[in-house]
Parts: C-alpha cells; sequence; structure tokens
C-alpha cells in the first residue's frame, strides 16, 4: 500500500504557507510560501484613501484563499504525489484574528456596501485599537466577580474576540447589525473549504471567553458591557465548538479542483499557529513549556487540573491537547524587537561590515554579540515594544533601555534585547511554576531557534532550564497536517488520536541548550534587576509609558 499524506497550512501574519507531509514518520516532503497580496493593512484602507488610526492592524481575507490555491497545488506538484494519497489537509492560524460575515458566510468587506468601513474588514491578532474595550471589560467583569476572569490571568486581553466586537458596536453599530456572525479568520477558511462552519475549542477557548462546561459568559455580562450585546452569545457567537481533530467535512469539488485535491478529503477544524506546535515537538503531557518563537513568542503548556496563575492567557480544557487543561502565555514582540533594531536603529557602518563579509545584519550582530559575557554590557531593557501580553496584559506599556553610554556599540544593545525577551519569558515561566503548573523544560520551535544559537544559549542560562529544538521549520504546520490526520482517521492510513500521531511524526533535533552556570548565576542578578524595572513601569507606580502615548495621540490628532 502506498504512503499516506496530509497537507498543514500555517497561515501567519505576512504569508501562508503549505507542507505536505508523510504521515509515517513526519518527513515534510514540500513546502510552499504565498506572501499575501495585501500584507498588514495598518495604515490605509484598500481602494479608498482612508486613513486608518493608530493601532489598527487589518488583512483581506481573498489573500487567506490564494494561499489554499496558490501553495497547495505548488506542493502537490513538487512532490509528485497522487491526490489521491492526500487524507487530510489541516490549518493553524494567528489569533486572534476576526471577522464579521454575513448569512451566507461572505466577509462584510467583500460586499459593496460595506467594504469601504475599516470595521468590516479582518482584524488580524495585533490589532490593539479595542484596549479602551478591553479595559472596561475588566473593570465591569472584576465588579462583578465573574468566574471566567481567573482563568485569563485576571486580565481580557484588546487582541480577543469580545473586546473586538465591542469596538465594532461603540464604533460602526451598523457594521454589528450587519454581521450574522463574528468568526476567528481559521474558522472562515474551513468554511471556504468544506461548506460548514464549525468553531474550534482551541480559538473559542482563548480568544472568545468560552469554557468546555459552562459555554461563554452569562447575557447579564455581555449586557453589562452593553445592552445591544446581550443574546451575542446565542446569536453573532451560535454555534457548537468542537475538538482539535474533528473532521469538519469534506473538500467541496469546487475548492478540490482549485487545490489540485480529490473532493470529499477530510478537513480538520481550525487551530491557532501556537497551539498546533506542541505537539509536533512531541509534547503530550505536563511539565513540558513549548515556547513557539518568531515575530512574538506564545508559551504553552499542559496541565493536570485548573489553576490560577497571573497573565496566562487562558487555561482552556482540552484547548491544546484532549485530556489536558492546556495554559497559554506570551510575549508580544521577540522577533519584531530584532528586525526594528536592524531596520532602524543599526549604523551604516555595521551594514557595510556585515556585506563586506557577506553575512546578514543579524548573523553580524549574533556573532559580535556572543563575544560578551552576560553583564558586560553594562545594559538592561524592559521587552515592551508591542505592548506586555503576559503577565500585565497592557498593550499601552512601551520599551525601555536603561545603561546608555557614549561608548554603547550597536552589538551590545543587540545582545541586550535579546537578553530582554528571555527575562520575559522567565517572568512567564516563574509564574507559572510558582503556582502549580510546573515547567520542568522548554522546547523551542519556529524560525528565531533556528537561526540564532546566542538567543536559544541565552533563554537556557536566563531560565535555568534544557532547551530542546524542533527538528521542523515549519511545526505549526506539520502539527496541522498531523490534526489532519487525526481528522482522517486510521482506517484511512492517519491517525485515531494526536497522541499516537505524535508518537510517529513529532520531531526535535539531538543538539539541546543546557543552562551554563556562572552564566546563570550573573543572570539571576539581571533578572532581579529586570523584575524592578518590570514592576516600577508596569504595574502602576510610574505610569511615564502610557502619558507619552497619550501624548503621542494627542499630537496625531
Amino acid at each position: 500500500m502506498s504512503n499516506k499524506y496530509a497537507i498543514g497550512v500555517d497561515y501567519g501574519t505576512e504569508s501562508g504557507r503549505a507542507v505536505l507531509v508523510d504521515l509515517s514518520n513526519g518527513d515534510e516532503i514540500a513546502t510552499h510560501v504565498t506572501p499575501y497580496r495585501h500584507g498588514v493593512i495598518d495604515e490605509v484602507l484598500p481602494g479608498t484613501g482612508l486613513k486608518l488610526p493608530m493601532d489598527w492592524a487589518l488583512e483581506h481575507p481573498q489573500d487567506y484563499i490564494e494561499v489554499l490555491t496558490n501553495s497547495v497545488p505548488a506542493v502537490m506538484k513538487e512532490s509528485g504525489i497522487s491526490p489521491e494519497d492526500v487524507i487530510g489537509i489541516g490549518i493553524d492560524f494567528t489569533a486572534c484574528t476576526m471577522l464579521p460575515i454575513d448569512e451566507k458566510g461572505t466577509p462584510l468587506c467583500l460586499r459593496e456596501d460595506f467594504k469601504d468601513d475599516p470595521h468590516s474588514w479582518v482584524k488580524l491578532w495585533k490589532h490593539h485599537a479595542a484596549q479602551d474595550e478591553a479595559n472596561r471589560l475588566n473593570e465591569i467583569a472584576a465588579e462583578r466577580g465573574e468566574a471566567f476572569l481567573p482563568r485569563y490571568g485576571g486580565k481580557i486581553s484588546s487582541e480577543w474576540m469580545i473586546a473586538k466586537v465591542w469596538q465594532i458596536v461603540n464604533e460602526a453599530p451598523g457594521i454589528y447589525d450587519a454581521a450574522d456572525q463574528f468568526v476567528e479568520a481559521t474558522d472562515w477558511v474551513i468554511m471556504q473549504m468544506c461548506g460548514n462552519l464549525k468553531r474550534n475549542q482551541c480559538t473559542a477557548g482563548y480568544k472568545s471567553i468560552h469554557h468546555k462546561r459552562d459555554g461563554y459568559p452569562s447575557q447579564e455580562f455581555f449586557k453589562a458591557l452593553d445592552p445591544r450585546m446581550e443574546n451575542i452569545a446565542e446569536t453573532k457567537l451560535r454555534g457548537d465548538v468542537f475538538e482539535l481533530g474533528t473532521k469538519a467535512g469534506g473538500l467541496t469539488p469546487e475548492m478540490a479542483s482549485q487545490m489540485g485535491l480529490i473532493a470529499g478529503t477530510a478537513v480538520a477544524v481550525g487551530n491557532v499557529d501556537a497551539h498546533a506546535a506542541v505537539p509536533a515537538v512531541g509534547v503530550v503531557t505536563p511539565g513540558k513549556l513549548v515556547m513557539s518563537m518568531g515575530t512574538s513568542i506564545c508559551h504553552l503548556l499542559l496541565g493536570d487540573d485548573e489553576r490560577e496563575v497571573e497573565g496566562m492567557c487562558g487555561a482552556v480544557e482540552d484547548g491544546i491537547i484532549p485530556g489536558y487543561f492546556g495554559y497559554e502565555a506570551g510575549q508580544s514582540a521577540v522577533g519584531d524587537i530584532f528586525a526594528w533594531f536592524v531596520e532602524h536603529a543599526v549604523p551604516a557602518a555595521v551594514q557595510e561590515q556585515a556585506k563586506l563579509e557577506g553575512i546578514s545584519i543579524h548573523e553580524w550582530l549574533e556573532k559580535k554579540a556572543a563575544a560578551y559575557r552576560p553583564g558586560e554590557t553594562g545594559l538592561l531593557a524592559l521587552d515592551w515594544w508591542n505592548g506586555n501580553r503576559s503577565v500585565l496584559v497592557d498593550t499601552d506599556l512601551t520599551g525601555l533601555i536603561v545603561g546608555y553610554t557614549l561608548l554603547t556599540k550597536p552589538e551590545e544593545v543587540y545582545r541586550t534585547l535579546l537578553e530582554a525577551t528571555a527575562f520575559g519569558t522567565r517572568t512567564i515561566v516563574d509564574a507559572f511554576h510558582n503556582n502549580g503548573v510546573p515547567v520542568d523544560v522548554l522546547y523551542a520551535c519556529g524560525g528565531l531557534p533556528q537561526k540564532n544559537k546566542l538567543l536559544m544559549q541565552i533563554y537556557a542560562d536566563v531560565t535555568g532550564r534544557e532547551i530542546k529544538v524542533a527538528a521542523s521549520t515549519q511545526t505549526p504546520a506539520l502539527g496541522a497536517a498531523m490534526f489532519a490526520a487525526v481528522a482522517a482517521g486510521s482506517e484511512a492510513g492517519g491517525y485515531d488520536n494526536i497522541v499516537d500521531a505524535a508518537e510517529k511524526m513529532a520531531r526535535i533535533r539531538d543538539e539541546s541548550f543546557t543552562p551554563i552556570p556562572e552564566n546563570a548565576a550573573i543572570y539571576d542578578v539581571l533578572y532581579s534587576e529586570y523584575s524592578k524595572l518590570h514592576d516600577y513601569f508596569g504595574r502602576g507606580k510610574n505610569n511615564v509609558m502610557k502619558t507619552l502615548k497619550s501624548l503621542k495621540e494627542q499630537a496625531v490628532e
């Protein structure tokens, strides 16, 4: 019998990629990337000239379909695999990335009567313009003693579904009224493939305040937010919520034709990118924290029971691996901070030197920064260039570097930024570990661990834990393919559960990073200072960051 395969499609912030995977061993046979034609829409609304306000981040839903119609045929062509041997397709997505749809499932932004209103478009995960709504939501939930609030570390994020919907209610009530439903982009793309809208447990649990046993918050809570939202759970968020690995349906003939696959091919319910990566590195039991490292970091961890941890982005039953509570935390900017430094703060001399040596600026800076010992730069930074996701859950916080002198070099600043993100991760690790959710070892996946060894050693030294690295460069897509294999089932050549799939398909590198004791000792001292700055600027003792941001907003207006 011929080998069987599945396709995982990973939808990122700037592009989507399809990966064709051998189900017998997890080998990635072919990969193809499709950049989003419209990119991240954060300045001007397409076709209108309308300037978007600060903190907006939109996308075009048609770009997501192009990934399916470009990248899936490309991996099929490159591999030469027969479509009959592809038994399933699964996707993962950055989240919360949400959009309003009408009764036919059409995004409102694709309709002539709504396309000029920015609230009709897809709101990307990093759309932070609903912070006012998030702040008020948290106040009301705390005043009412809502049971859901501790499950999310005491704060619901502006990045998530309810705050974004409430912003639409406040600023574009016509869009709210016209929307038949608000959906995650991952669920909408699945709907385009198989014709069925099936909300998945992962995004509903982590991004929409849905609880497996209790459902959504009460009508009374939503009414307390705004009377117009009283029945939102029964209307605009309606529908059953399905466990990861569930078959959403079969590929429609039309989409099968455009994707070069067979009609009826099993389609798994949607997933979140970082969460899909967990089984792809073989983590299916507690004690192992998975870091999905890229522009930002998502931290995922399994637990046997439900615990309260400050700043966690959710404790969701069956949210990552069925049978466990899945915990999530995160940092809003990591790779994005390093990219900012390279693009906007590196002098021409460094660019010239890197060019002379035939290496990238990142590589040049890493090489130079690696020559420094911990503490040698004399610098310390707070890693809040894009706000703080965990543990403070506050997008109005901003970055800080302490210790500059006239002798400070670019590579010293670069190393300090690497260290700052490691301190941010340690804050999260300590929050979990000290609140009864053990963290014994770290696993890293995504683009950064593959490219930057210095970064991974710093993380090991700062956290005091071994770090194992994924063998795959496309870990979320591999995980999505694994869930596709579960949706297809063993009878079709797939698997009956994700644990069985992980046993055969998950892969990590032989090499790992272990803490260097003398480095760890110095980082303990630096982390103590980081924590003081963290609390001073982040917990209300000095709100200078928010004052500066407010003044900037007033000036822009």
